[in-house]
């Protein structure tokens, strides 16, 4: 499940390309993003407004059908956490990628590459919750790796890059490595849609470094909205099939093994 990464260098534009529709000079500057045209930057903001819109709505309904479904107060958490998690990302996502050339764009950025770390815990989280699986450790990795990340993008948010992308990875495909007993808990279906979504990351990743492509950040972020939509169909399919019996009243029973819980 790859990350939406941090910004790598950038490619330059012509200065008569540089302005969008807000008139704000878009050439690059220290920590802050590349150029782009008009066309780029209105592109960009549609899919952004559109992945923000589709999440308010997305959101709650999940968080519905984990009460309506399930009921159990550690399914409901970890919902929320999850749909909490997604709403940072994409909206400090369309925050930072929208707005510009103000005093708050370095907030911006810390706040938007913070959430990605954020966003890659909060995606197992259900899944491990659901899968009824002795998951502790690998969530309380994830959590601990997502607040290093959150920690060098906020005090570092111009150092350490090759190391940020190598924890979004790592935290990304862990599931994979070391987290064979949260998959042997999902269903196939549910397997193979989150699959689908970290190859639709990955394949995203090609247009991200691509940085001279026309619209290569509106292809970025077209493929993290599409495999944000695969996740979310994946967590309220498992929601829907996974076994009732989770515990209820606590918490933190997802650090627990499933034995314990039960």
């Amino acid at each position: 499940m790859p990350p939406h990464l941090p910004d790598p260098a950038a490619r330059q534009a012509a200065p008569d390309a540089a302005l969008p529709a807000s008139g704000v000079d878009m050439r690059r500057t220290p920590g802050e993003r590349p150029a782009y045209t008009r066309a780029e930057w209105l592109s960009d903001a549609v899919v952004h407004v559109l992945g923000v819109g589709l999440a308010l709505v997305a959101v709650p309904v999940l968080v519905t059908l984990a009460v309506l479904w399930r009921g159990e107060p550690d399914v409901v958490l970890a919902a929320l956490v999850y749909g909490a998690t997604m709403l940072a990302m994409l909206g400090c996502s369309a925050i930072y990628n929208i707005t510009h050339g103000c005093a708050w764009t370095g907030l911006f950025r810390r706040l938007d590459h913070t959430a990605i770390f954020l966003k890659i815990a909060g995606t197992y989280t259900p899944f491990a919750v659901l899968s009824g699986a002795h998951a502790g450790p690998l969530i309380a990795g994830l959590w601990g790796a997502a607040a290093v990340g959150a920690g060098l993008k906020i005090f570092a948010p111009h150092r350490f890059k090759l190391l940020s992308v190598a924890l979004c990875l790592g935290m990304g495909w862990a599931g994979v490595v070391v987290g064979q007993e949260i998959i042997s808990g999902l269903s196939p279906g549910v397997f193979a849609l989150m699959l689908t979504g970290g190859l639709l990351y990955t394949a995203g990743v090609v247009f991200f470094l691509w940085a001279s492509l026309p619209f290569h950040n509106t292809i970025w972020h077209v493929f993290v909205l599409a495999a944000t939509a695969v996740f979310y169909v994946a967590v309220v399919v498992q929601l829907h099939h996974a076994p009732a019996g989770l515990p209820a009243g606590d918490p933190m029973s997802l650090l627990r093994p499933a034995a314990e819980a039960g």
